[in-house]
């Protein structure tokens, strides 16, 4: 069974029409009509999501030859499965050696890991592609974030759930909706007050 057919069946099970889908995805209902006409495939980042909103794995989604009839019982469907849907999946990027405390690390699912080469000191940040399910991990990783007041130095981490976009500095929690610009400057106006340059604010939406 193609990842096409799969999409198609995981989201009538599930008492979903292809905007809600959409929604979820942060995508446009014409992606969704893209994916389940085999026309595109999602990206990772959405592969995830899809995973995560269906209770499956991504063999499950991704091996032709496995079925959904090997798929475990989903049990939630119609209004159940769009109550479901408040608890958002935030994804992003962590730098690590902008944390205090390696703890935090336990909220996340680390998808991906890279080293960056900074020319700086440190030579190289280690660089976590991430997504966490916690409800209140915009006020976790807040505690943690490195800060030095006296020497202008302040360190954010950018994710998003859903169309929410979050910029999570020390004991600070910004965000805007995405496309929404007067939000989105006024969070970029409050970056500069902490030191943040204009460069620092190309974040991926």
């Amino acid at each position: 069974m193609k990842l096409s057919e799969k999409i198609i069946e995981l989201r009538k099970a599930n008492g979903m029409t292809q905007e809600e889908l959409a929604s979820i995805c942060n995508v446009s209902r014409q992606s969704i009509s893209k994916w389940e006409a085999d026309i595109a495939l999602p990206e990772t980042e959405k592969l995830l999501i899809l995973g995560k909103t269906f209770q499956v794995s991504m063999d499950i989604l991704l091996k032709d030859e496995l079925t959904l009839n090997e798929v475990k019982d989903i049990h939630i469907c119609g209004n159940n499965a769009i109550q479901q849907r408040k608890q958002e999946l935030y994804e992003g990027i962590l730098i690590k050696e902008s944390i205090v405390d390696d703890s935090i690390i336990d909220c996340l699912k680390v998808h991906k890991i890279e080293l960056w080469n900074t020319d700086g000191n440190p030579k190289y940040w280690t660089v976590l592609f991430f997504t966490s399910d916690k409800r209140d991990f915009p006020e976790q990783i807040s505690k943690v974030m490195r800060s030095d007041p006296d020497a202008n130095e302040n360190w954010f981490v950018d994710f998003k759930a859903g169309n929410e976009k979050y910029i999570v500095f020390k004991d600070r929690i910004l965000k805007y909706q995405i496309g929404n610009p007067a939000e989105k400057e006024y969070v970029c106006n409050e970056c500069r007050k902490l030191g943040i340059s204009d460069g620092q604010m190309n974040w991926p939406e």
